[in-house]
């Protein structure tokens, strides 16, 4: 749906995308990530037409954005991080008025702006003016301006930028039901976000394109050794004596030790290069000591964006 190849755009002297390419597929949902003036909000007003770039291709269904912008914009739906709404116009007006310009037919329009009333939930502010409302419902009603026209496409800068967790919560859940139909690219800086709703995650960082994969994928590249977090009971040196001969084992560190009426209960973390757990458990049995806790830490999103966005 989506094909863009060696985007770059300049601002003056300002290089803010330096040769990006990738693909979108239909029906994917795909997280746009990346630090402040990474280049996402570029990429993605180049991709609506709303910037043009200083050079690269980019395909929007199969029109390119140089030479048939109108049809490229008729198949994408926008919202930006900051949705220009009319505060002086009622929601039910302002539907209307978006579904005109976006050329949906007279005929159509009360169905489509009825479908996505229900669709955002807006069905308890119909009548209220723009301006009277909250941020979330603002933000319920930029998302159905940009799908009033029934676009293939959807692009969402920071649709949750602002919100309380339980908006946030609400329009995660919205963005995940319209991803069953829908191409959505999706910007944010909630990781989570990315983690529950989209199905691959892109990364830019100063400027350029440098991750692209599922969160699986993306953890299992970033990770280095794999860390147990196992509680022994045992004799200290005998158990770090035992550590230091197994080859399954490339370091380890105490992190707690329990107190003295308790048994001295130590807690390990271990560093190896796969998941030692079946054998960490059987050399505990053989040794005779007692274990309450094994536990194989995953390295998160968080600290796989940390790991490809820090110097």
């Amino acid at each position: 749906m989506i094909k863009i190849e060696n985007l770059t755009k300049y601002y003056g002297p300002v290089l803010a995308v330096d040769s990006v390419s990738f693909e979108v597929s239909k029906g994917e949902v795909v997280g746009f990530l990346g630090p402040n003036a990474a280049g996402k909000t570029t990429t993605m007003r180049v991709i609506t037409c709303y910037l043009r770039p200083t050079s690269g291709t980019v395909s929007v269904a199969g029109y390119d954005i140089h030479n048939h912008p109108v049809e490229v914009r008729r198949r994408i739906g926008y919202l930006p991080e900051n949705c220009p709404l009319y505060p002086e116009m009622n929601v039910v007006d302002y539907l209307n008025y978006i579904a005109k310009l976006r050329q949906v037919p007279a005929a159509e329009r009360p169905r489509r702006v009825k479908e996505m009333i229900g669709i955002t939930g807006l069905e308890d502010v119909l009548w209220k003016d723009i301006g009277e409302l909250s941020k979330g419902f603002r933000q319920r009603v930029g998302l159905a301006q940009s799908m009033v026209h029934d676009p293939d496409i959807l692009i969402f800068d920071e649709p949750t930028a602002g919100l309380d967790p339980n908006q946030i919560v609400e329009i995660r859940q919205l963005i995940r039901e319209i991803g069953r139909e829908k191409t959505i690219i999706l910007s944010t800086h909630i990781l989570p976000e990315v983690s529950a709703t989209c199905d691959r995650v892109l990364i830019i960082n100063d400027a350029r394109l440098v991750a692209s994969g599922t969160t699986d994928e993306l953890v299992s590249r970033a990770k280095g050794a794999d860390v147990v977090t196992a509680e022994i009971r045992g004799p200290e040196e005998e158990v770090y004596q035992a550590l230091r001969k197994a080859d399954f084992v490339d370091e380890f560190r105490k992190i707690k030790e329990g107190p003295e009426e308790d048994g001295a209960w130590l807690t390990l973390e271990i560093e190896s290069t796969g998941d030692i757990r079946e054998k960490l458990f059987r050399l505990v049995v053989e040794k005779n000591w007692s274990m309450r806790e094994l536990k194989l830490e995953k390295m998160s999103l968080e600290e796989v964006f940390a790991k490809l966005t820090t110097s």
